[in-house]
């Protein structure tokens, strides 16, 4: 049985459709308003293995905020739904990424307990049309929509644009590690029998 969830969330300042396959290939279709993110959306599909969809319509007139948030939200909830019952997964996952001349650790659980650390220095203050005060407001609104506890830090690092390439690759290849069954797990991995 595939892992999916399909999401709709519409306000006054956005309106996004989400489906989530966790056991995909790789395979997406994004379209957010916001070029660079469905660049950042299409990676983390690619490097998870996810197969995912997005649409969000958003009041760009304003600026991106709302966009990003939102959608931050929305596969938050998409993850948390197509993850099920959390029944044999692996539960935590974690990535340790190079790219040129940044390294960047992700780390996470699916906990049910939401918590989020940020430890990264943008230069930039766009790329693109994107204002990258933005990608920590994404991430955060992942891990409390998913319930998930989140660390990104990084290591090192200079080109903007090269360090939130590798926090969504880390956080795909993190994410595909949690959610990958294995047979040695009898029910939830936790003394508790609850996650």
């Amino acid at each position: 049985m595939e892992r999916t969830a399909k999401i709709e969330r519409k306000t006054k300042e956005t309106s996004i459709q989400m489906t989530l396959n966790l056991d995909g290939t790789g395979k997406s279709r994004v379209d957010t308003g916001i070029g660079f993110l469905d660049h950042m959306l299409t990676l983390f599909a690619k490097h998870g293995f996810f197969d995912l969809e997005v649409t969000v319509k958003g009041d760009l007139e304003v600026d991106t905020h709302h966009s990003i948030e939102d959608t931050g939200i929305v596969l938050g909830q998409a993850i948390l739904g197509a993850v099920g019952d959390k029944k044999g997964i692996r539960r935590y996952g974690s990535c340790m990424l190079p790219m040129d001349e940044v390294l960047m650790v992700c780390a996470l659980d699916l906990s049910g307990r939401p918590y989020f650390v940020y430890d990264a220095e943008l230069k930039a203050e766009r790329v693109g049309a994107l204002e990258t005060e933005m990608i920590r407001e994404f991430f955060y609104a992942v891990s409390y929509s998913a319930a998930m506890n989140l660390h990104i830090k990084e290591i090192h690092g200079e080109n903007t644009h090269h360090i939130i390439e590798a926090m969504f690759k880390a956080f795909g290849r993190a994410l595909d590690m949690a959610t990958m069954t294995d047979g040695r797990i009898d029910g939830i991995l936790s003394t508790k029998g609850s996650l």
